[in-house]
């Protein structure tokens, strides 16, 4: 799967970590030893694909909290969690996946400011640079808070090179670059998902697809540095959103 995201174009892949956990291993019965093994594969795996000689890059996804409870928590945020507790649980996974060598950790889909906090604690001391992106709907974060504050927490952070926005609806990704931009100075990255969205109580995607590839083209031109897409987006649309921007 990622060598087809590479043919169709991409630049940059994201590895299958999104979901794993510590936590949510072990109570599979899966030990942590296993865990961390599991986890530099799925980097060993994506790096793999990288064309020879190409300029193809690999990110080691981190997903929110949320996502390890496999209940769509992730879309809403606020797990009664301190950011000290969240740092916590986040540090073990970004040690592991930043010792697997990635170019870049894709701290993605964060649902809430405290979370981005969190993060960017539990990063300290690892020397692998990282991208932060929020899963927002509308101007806010899914857990409510407005995307100014959300950006500001990373402003700051030099080990944070990107900031932006995914899984979110594409109609969304025009307005989130310029307050990135205007916030953080940094480049922006966004990739939503297909506009469908996830009922976590039936476990199925709902509504119709209506991601616009032709859309990159001005997200680009709104001042994205990198655009693609996430759930539900699969190579042949990268395919045509490397068209849409002259790849």
């Amino acid at each position: 799967m990622h060598r087809a995201f590479f043919e169709a174009g991409a630049d940059v892949v994201t590895t299958a970590s999104y979901q794993a956990s510590f936590s949510g291993f072990a109570a599979s019965g899966i030990s942590g030893d296993e865990t961390a093994r599991l986890l530099r594969r799925s980097v060993e795996l994506a790096r793999s694909a990288v064309p020879s000689g190409g300029r193809c890059r690999v990110a080691a996804s981190v997903g929110p909290y949320g996502a390890a409870l496999a209940d769509g928590s992730e879309y809403r945020g606020r797990y009664g969690l301190s950011v000290a507790q969240l740092a916590e649980w986040h540090r073990p996974r970004l040690e592991v996946l930043a010792s697997a060598g990635p170019d870049v950790l894709a701290l993605e889909t964060v649902p809430d400011m405290d979370e981005a906090s969190a993060l960017v604690a539990a990063l300290d001391g690892i020397e692998v640079p990282a991208w932060l992106s929020y899963s927002i709907d509308g101007l806010r974060t899914r857990a409510g808070q407005p995307l100014a504050e959300a950006f500001a927490v990373v402003a700051a952070v030099p080990q944070i090179v990107a900031v932006g926005v995914n899984c979110c609806d594409p109609s969304d990704v025009g307005p989130a670059i310029a307050v990135a931009r205007e916030v953080t100075r940094k480049p922006v990255i966004v990739y939503p998902n297909s506009g469908e969205r996830w009922d976590a109580t039936g476990r199925r995607w709902t509504g119709g697809s209506r991601f616009p590839p032709a859309d990159a083209a001005r997200w680009v031109a709104a001042g994205a540095a990198g655009v693609g897409g996430c759930c539900r987006v699969g190579p042949a649309d990268i395919a045509a959103v490397a068209r849409a921007v002259g790849r």
